[in-house]
């Protein structure tokens, strides 16, 4: 005859311990190396995914699209003798002066280490807000660590009248290329 607590052990399930070389995840019994067989498969199929992706990425060209280096900048009369013009200052990197005898083009770039300076009209000086530069309206380098004056671009008449600015010819005054025709517009 059975008694009561051994028919209640055969019925119940019996708890067995489990194996060192096995791990329990998600109710699933799986011993270890099969789970870390998997993960290394993952992540061998991840790297050489990784570099298949590479290699197609060499197969196209790097191309960094610019502004034009040539713009018009609106017509001579938009221009006030002794103004300095900083409209085109964010878009092009480019001051516009009118001074009594014409017009020139200025780069507004810090000839120390590239920063762009500020117009400071009060001053009538350009600032660098970097390490303290300061340039004439002209151009000139009188105060700061900038090593030399700001460089001049080609400044001439399109045929429809208006200012056009080619930043991809410059001037530089420790050269003596400011005298030269293009880095000034006579008008």
């Amino acid at each position: 005859m059975t008694t009561d607590s051994e028919r209640a052990s055969k019925a119940a399930p019996k708890n067995r311990p489990v194996p060192r070389d096995q791990e329990r995840y998600d109710g699933i019994w799986i011993p270890r190396r099969d789970l870390l067989g998997k993960l290394a498969w993952g992540a061998f199929l991840t790297a050489v995914g990784g570099v298949v992706v590479a290699s197609i990425r060499l197969l196209y060209p790097k191309v960094l699209f610019e502004a034009t280096q040539t713009f018009k900048a609106g017509f001579p009369e938009d221009y006030g003798v002794g103004e300095v013009s900083e409209r085109w200052k964010r878009k092009h990197r480019v001051w516009i002066i009118r001074a009594e005898q014409g017009l020139y083009a200025l780069s507004a770039k810090c000839t120390h280490l590239g920063c762009t300076p500020n117009w400071v009209e009060s001053e009538q000086k350009f600032k660098c807000p970097c390490h303290g530069s300061g340039f004439y309206a002209s151009g000139v380098n009188f105060e700061g660590p900038a090593p030399r004056p700001l460089e001049r671009f080609r400044i001439a008449l399109a045929d429809d009248g208006q200012i056009l600015v080619d930043t991809s010819r410059v001037f530089r005054s420790e050269n003596g290329e400011w005298g030269h025709p293009e880095s000034f517009l006579a008008i």
